[in-house]
């Protein structure tokens, strides 16, 4: 018997269902989890009780899915879902409403995706495994329960959960699987936007987000992201660079740590080159103002997959900074430094440098050495400009809107050019702010424009 240390509560509500004669079992992800040595993020129950039997024999429940026969006991403030065993509607297909009760626990996991992820566990009868799950585990391998042909039209998105599981556990997935992956691969448009977002995030944030590659290969970003299907297509014959866009792209994502922003921004940094694409006479490519189109493109993309306004914000603004020059020698490029910091928020710039830093070492190695000093001397710059509390913005400037009222400016459009003007000044000479030359500025501003 496979021994799993489950929570006294999770031990406990099997305990429970058990003495009123009912069958209950922790089930899916957490058992999956416990055998692999990862830490489960949540432990989910299963049963041959009804919902109306779980409500009757715990105090505290919340109707979380009652049609679809889940219940969240609460046993403290820890609220663990129960659900009757059944037939179809599993609880990765939240949107089905084909949903059959049953009393048996292989029907129940019959009908769920990957062959890891139908198995459950007792405390005292240890693993269920009907279908080879640990068999799986053990080959490092993604199979799904039965037919894939089968689990795949009860729910097309399982076919991108399979490609996002081989990328958090990295496993290969089974041949059979993938060859109905491509014949099914289209079904996936019938998916909401907003389930096919949650996979690809996952997907992009596992240890091994090259595993888009596989999707790609199977035909499922040409369903739900085409943009990057032509990427994958576009060659860059250019010294700077030693893959196709898409590939490019692949590697930018492998070489940044799986922060959410950051690899969304590396997924979505190039995908306005395909549009921007010239080759000169001599036969090199180029993408002139791609950063522009990309950013325009991203926020278009992650709006269509309903992402929230504030990650599109972050990604969007590193993208339209991703390809930023900075001088060389920096000594002479501090102004243009706090410009971009000013544009770009003192927070956000650090993650700036680690998406330039990506994105450099994803290209060739012609002049890599230089890219990276200068990269370098950035970082290096924006600590010593953080160090000495440079001005960065108007609220740093040491005289604000009320200050130019006091001295007799009253238009608000006046006073916020005036305001704007003074802190370019500042950007390019940190030195001049100070209040009572910046008092000085402002009235000799001012009169320029009454003269005018």
């Amino acid at each position: 018997m496979n021994k799993i240390q489950i929570p006294k509560n999770a031990a406990t509500i099997i305990q429970m269902l058990n003495s009123h004669g009912h069958e209950a079992y922790v089930v899916g992800g957490c058992v999956r989890d416990s055998i692999i040595g990862h830490t489960p993020a949540d432990w989910d129950i299963t049963t041959s009780a009804r919902p109306d039997q779980v409500k009757a024999i715990f105090n505290k429940t919340i109707d979380t899915g009652l049609k679809h026969g889940t219940i969240t006991v609460m046993m403290g403030k820890e609220g663990y879902e129960v659900t009757t065993y059944r037939i179809g509607g599993v609880a990765e297909d939240p949107e089905s409403l084909e949903v059959t009760f049953s009393d048996n626990l292989e029907e129940d996991l019959s009908h769920r995706d990957l062959t890891i992820n139908a198995m459950a566990y007792h405390p005292v009868e240890g693993v269920v495994d009907l279908f080879g799950g640990l068999a799986d585990i053990d080959d490092g391998v993604i199979r799904c329960v039965g037919s894939a042909e089968e689990r795949f039209a009860e729910d097309p998105l399982r076919m991108l959960r399979v490609i996002r599981f081989s990328g958090q556990l990295n496993y290969k997935v089974d041949p059979a699987v993938m060859d109905a992956i491509r014949a099914q691969a289209q079904n996936l448009a019938s998916v909401s936007k907003e389930r096919i977002q949650m996979e690809l995030l996952k997907m992009m944030i596992s240890d091994h987000p090259e595993v888009i590659r596989t999707a790609y290969e199977a035909g499922l970003t040409k369903v739900f992201l085409p943009e990057f299907d032509d990427m994958m297509t576009t060659v860059q014959n250019n010294p700077h660079h030693c893959y196709t866009v898409g590939e490019h792209t692949i590697h930018c994502l492998m070489n940044i740590s799986p922060n959410p922003i950051l690899r969304l921004t590396m997924l979505f940094h190039d995908i306005g080159k395909p549009a921007t694409k010239s080759t000169d006479d001599q036969g090199i490519d180029h993408f002139h103002g791609h950063y522009k189109v990309s950013s325009e493109m991203a926020a278009s993309i992650m709006k269509r997959l309903k992402f929230d306004n504030n990650t599109i914000k972050l990604v969007t603004t590193l993208i339209s900074f991703h390809d930023t020059r900075f001088s060389d020698p920096l000594s002479e490029g501090r102004r243009q430094l706090r410009k971009v910091l000013s544009k770009i928020t003192p927070t956000l710039f650090p993650y700036l440098l680690d998406v330039m830093k990506a994105d450099l070492l994803s290209q060739s190695e012609y002049k890599r050495e230089q890219k990276m000093a200068t990269l370098e001397e950035a970082h290096a710059a924006y600590e010593e400009i953080m160090a000495n509390h440079d001005c960065l913005s108007l609220k740093e400037l040491k005289i604000n809107g009320n200050d130019l009222k006091a001295l007799g400016i009253k238009d608000g459009k006046t006073i916020g050019s005036i305001l704007k003007t003074l802190l370019t000044m500042v950007l390019e000479n940190p030195e001049l702010n100070n209040y009572m030359y910046l008092e000085e500025l402002a009235l000799r501003i001012y009169k320029q424009l009454i003269a005018e």
